[in-house]
């Protein structure tokens, strides 16, 4: 412990601080007490936020190197032990923290440096949503997150593309997160325009487990009356037309979440059109 301490205490030290940030981002699994010492320690957290706010101007070019993107990264590791543990959430929160990580998925640049930084980006807000708390999710939507996660399910990886993802199910799954997005005709049409989006990637790249996501969050919009109402207007005929049989044909609960979805928002199939998966739907139900 007492050496744990002195590797907190030298993020304060400049001339230390990059090689603390390296070690002390690999034992955050290890110390149950890390979050608690980190936010405890006296000006830890500035000297943190001083690190992520020096890179902002070099996220409008492509000018960030792949060592500003490692060091800032490690810090954002040690925000996401904090996000994650149960006494350090709430005030992580309260000090509007997650907000100096946006800016950070705000860019289109696909470089390794950039996308380092959007994975570890939204792995410190997949850690604040993974616990049902509804304050998490108050905070969330009163700071406009649901765009930039959009946006990175758009621009990001596979991976970072799940992780955005899981983020908006997480939210829509709140009833404060559900009604937030569908109180609005613009972030609804935004929201399924981002889920479209993510069927066409899908249909060219194969990945279960955002398919299934992307499922699910359908599937919560329907739960609301707008949201259902107008998901029989804009559901992607790619649901219904065979595009995604295999995906539906390998996993029980993704074939029975289609099914619900479908029978949710009454959707009718044209005689001819969907053939293939109505015959599958009829055959495999469950």
């Amino acid at each position: 412990m007492t050496s744990l301490q002195e590797l907190v205490n030298s993020l304060c030290i400049p001339n230390v601080r990059e090689q603390a940030l390296f070690e002390l981002s690999t034992k955050t699994e290890l110390f149950d007490d890390l979050a608690i010492l980190l936010w405890a320690s006296s000006s830890v957290m500035t000297a943190l936020l001083q690190e992520i706010i020096a890179i902002y101007p070099d996220l409008s070019n492509e000018a960030l190197t792949l060592v500003q993107s490692n060091k800032v990264c490690n810090i954002l590791a040690l925000f996401q032990c904090i996000a994650s543990h149960p006494d350090t959430r709430m005030p992580f929160i309260s000090a509007q923290m997650p907000i100096y990580v946006y800016p950070l998925l705000n860019t289109r640049f696909n470089s390794k440096p950039f996308e380092y930084l959007r994975l570890a980006s939204v792995g410190v807000i997949g850690a604040l949503v993974k616990v049902d708390d509804t304050k998490v999710i108050t905070f969330l939507t009163s700071t406009e997150v649901m765009p930039m996660c959009l946006f990175t399910m758009d621009v990001g990886s596979e991976l970072t593309k799940t992780v955005a993802t899981f983020i908006v199910q997480k939210i829509l799954l709140d009833d404060v997160g559900l009604q937030y997005v569908c109180a609005s005709a613009e972030r609804f049409t935004a929201v399924v325009r981002g889920f479209r989006n993510m069927l066409a990637y899908l249909a060219e790249k194969h990945s279960p487990r955002l398919f299934k996501r992307i499922i699910r969050c359908y599937l919560c919009l329907s739960e609301d009356p707008r949201g259902g109402d107008a998901l029989r207007r804009l559901l992607p005929t790619m649901l219904t037309d065979g595009t995604f049989t295999s995906y539906i044909h390998d996993d029980p609960t993704t074939r029975a979440w289609v099914q619900q979805l479908l029978e949710k928002v009454g959707v009718n199939r044209v005689p001819g059109v969907g053939g293939e998966l109505d015959r599958l739907m009829n055959n495999m139900r469950i």
